[in-house]
């Protein structure tokens, strides 16, 4: 891998971002084909405590967020359409930026981290374009591939998430308005290895961004 990433042209670019959507997808994929949808209450995959392993289908954006929420009058069907598109037109802008940064021969770290989100990117959009297509339904059941009639038409896939860190959990004082007398699990949200890119080459360019942009 270092010697991959070492003078990153366009065709190491290539070749390190297939790899990572593999990654995504291959784990994605093994779920999907072996474990029935996790439901609420029922005992994950694998529960290590700090680390469980389970299977939840998410129809929104990060952290199980709906593009409905933020905009109400939306119905789920025309929310799920549209941030489909939202995500197909980022993976576009991502790919001309890091084909733009390569032709300028932009820092090496730039070029990482934007290969981080552009494979993170396309890995849940390869979720929500296919997968409702491919797979059947998962709902008390291990889904089959390629079945005569998919979970969902053509861009209406569920993104797989799978990976959780329940760090700590805690109940909030009483005296605390709202949310006072609750249990709260610290980073209880569930993601996968697309999401992980992501934040990765986010983070990265938040903290070296004077070096990324040399």
């Amino acid at each position: 891998m270092n010697s991959l990433l070492k003078n990153i042209d366009a065709r190491k670019s290539v070749i390190f971002i297939l790899l990572l959507i593999f990654l995504d997808q291959f784990v994605k994929i093994f779920i999907k084909l072996n474990y029935p949808v996790t439901s609420y209450g029922e005992p994950p995959i694998i529960d290590l405590g700090f680390f469980k392993l389970l299977f939840i289908e998410n129809k929104g954006m990060a952290m199980g967020a709906r593009l409905n929420n933020l905009i109400p009058f939306l119905d789920d069907t025309t929310a799920k359409l549209i941030l489909t598109f939202i995500r197909i037109f980022a993976c576009v802008g991502l790919g001309f930026w890091l084909k733009n940064i390569i032709r300028n021969k932009g820092s090496q770290l730039l070029i990482i981290c934007v290969c981080l989100i552009f494979a993170g990117a396309v890995g849940n959009l390869i979720d929500s374009v296919f997968y409702g297509l491919i797979f059947s339904s998962s709902f008390g059941q291990v889904a089959t591939l390629f079945p005569e009639v998919g979970y969902a038409s053509l861009f209406y896939g569920s993104v797989v998430d799978m990976i959780q860190f329940p760090l700590a959990t805690w109940n909030w004082p009483d005296w605390m308005p709202i949310i006072g007398g609750k249990q709260y699990t610290f980073f209880e949200y569930v993601f996968n290895f697309a999401d992980s890119y992501i934040s990765t080459g986010i983070i990265l360019l938040l903290i070296f961004n004077k070096k990324a942009s040399i």
